[in-house]
């Protein structure tokens, strides 16, 4: 137990020193500009947003359909933007809903806020004939920019005459459909649309990007419709509430708006990694001190798993915060807190004149149980952390559960084979130096365990 509370200590001590200790490490132009992991909005710099919804007009039964749609759209405005990272999330406060927008990295926030706060619009277009395409394409290229469509052209039909939109499935082939409904006007209009354009593709635009063109089979009257086709069913119902996000426009208002800036968010970046860097320093000279030729073991474990625990950040990929970077940080504690367990139990069983080779294996056998232990404690509270807290702890959470996960591959299959490599069998003079610990050797009585 007092050499767990050492290393943590050491491993904050570090921590510390390396964040009072940044002003030579903010380099923004060299280091900082190569750092490819995905940042956060407190690291990069940017824009956090947050919308009122109107939700007044909507039945209660439509309110969360109609917010992930909209939510779904805003998101697509935002990637059109430029923005690669966002993040939009709906969030309900008291009895009102709200949306959430953070931009990373966002430059031209007026802009942003523009495109945002437009109500989403859909719309259906009618296919061309093949002489009015080619005569617009001309235009189109005289002018030297498009300034018609010149493959679809407006019907007059938007997402005002649709009155919802739900999923069904073909009662013969069991593949999911989209069924439509418009209002009485609506349906005149779609009546008289699908009399006059047979066999062309009606496009379904939402804010001027094509989500679905179907091709019109015959003349459709009643205000119902069916869109059929190779749909999954994910992909049918991401259909139906794009359209009921144009069918149930949401009123949004901008009620909280807050920069940061990129100068903070390189300094905290700058803090947070030199702050690892110090800890992990001053814990690997600790262990190799304290427990030699384990340490050597345990601390090239922990580069491997650094290594992988970063490759995984970069692969699913992570968005890292500075509470992100705490909870990395915090896994490194856990990580070397495995290895110090089984090196512990090791000692036990080494002193009391067991082979080094049994008493290696029962050290990972007897570690294993306190191990699973703390380490699946730890991770219930990750998991709850990440379900129910707001995004800056999910950060902390997230990094700080894949790192757990981590550590148990780290501690009980890396470790092992870097200790099984050395291949020492039996305790002479050196290896009852090189397994010792602290100010203690193993005994060189060992003997044979049956």
């Amino acid at each position: 137990m007092k050499t767990r509370i050492i290393a943590i200590i050491l491993l904050l001590l570090g921590s510390a020193i390396g964040y009072f200790d940044s002003a030579s490490f903010l380099a923004p132009n060299s280091f900082l500009a190569g750092f490819s992991f995905r940042l956060g909005l407190d690291l990069r710099g940017g824009t956090h947003l947050v919308y009122r919804a109107d939700i007044s007009q909507l039945p209660a039964a439509e309110v969360n359909d109609a917010m992930d749609g909209l939510r779904d759209v805003i998101e697509r405005r935002v990637n059109l933007f430029g923005v690669t990272e966002p993040l939009v999330q709906v969030e309900s406060h008291q009895n009102e809903k709200r949306l959430v927008v953070e931009l990373a990295g966002v430059t031209d926030v007026k802009e942003a806020i523009k495109m945002i706060g437009a109500t989403p619009y859909l719309e259906f277009k009618m296919e061309r004939s093949k002489e009015e395409q080619d005569i617009l394409i001309e235009k189109n290229k005289k002018e030297g920019a498009s300034v018609e469509d010149p493959y679809y052209a407006p019907t007059g039909l938007t997402g005002r005459f649709l009155k919802k939109s739900s999923v069904d499935f073909n009662q013969t082939t069991f593949e999911p459909t989209i069924l439509l409904e418009f209002n009485t006007e609506g349906a005149d209009i779609f009546a008289k649309i699908t009399r006059e354009n047979v066999g062309k593709r009606l496009a379904i635009y939402l804010d001027g990007v094509p989500i679905s063109t179907p091709v019109v089979r015959e003349e459709i009257t009643g205000g119902s419709a069916q869109i059929s086709g190779k749909f999954t069913p994910d992909e049918a119902k991401t259909l139906a509430r794009n359209l009921n996000a144009g069918a149930l426009p949401i009123p949004i208002e901008l009620i909280s708006q807050q920069s940061v800036g990129a100068s903070l968010g390189n300094e905290a970046l700058a803090r947070g990694i030199l702050a690892g860097i110090y800890g992990i320093i001053l814990l690997a000279v600790f262990l190799i001190l304290w427990y030699r030729i384990l340490g050597v073991a345990a601390v090239l474990a922990l580069g491997v798993y650094i290594s992988i625990v970063l490759a995984l950040f970069k692969l699913i990929p992570v968005t890292l915060t500075a509470a992100g970077i705490a909870g990395f940080l915090l896994s490194v504690g856990v990580a070397v807190d495995a290895n110090i367990l089984v090196f512990e139990r090791f000692k036990e069983e080494a002193r009391s004149g067991k082979t080094l080779e049994f008493s290696l294996q029962e050290g990972f056998r007897r570690g294993w149980t306190s191990i699973r232990d703390s380490n699946i404690s730890s991770l219930i509270t990750a998991i709850v952390l990440y379900w129910f807290s707001t995004s800056m702890v999910k950060g902390f959470a997230l990094t700080l559960g894949i790192g757990i996960i981590v550590s148990l591959f780290s501690a009980l299959v890396v470790t092992k084979t870097f200790i099984a490599a050395l291949g020492v069998r039996r305790v002479g003079s050196m290896a009852s130096f090189l397994f010792g610990s602290g100010f203690k050797n193993i005994p060189k009585e060992s003997h044979a365990h049956n």
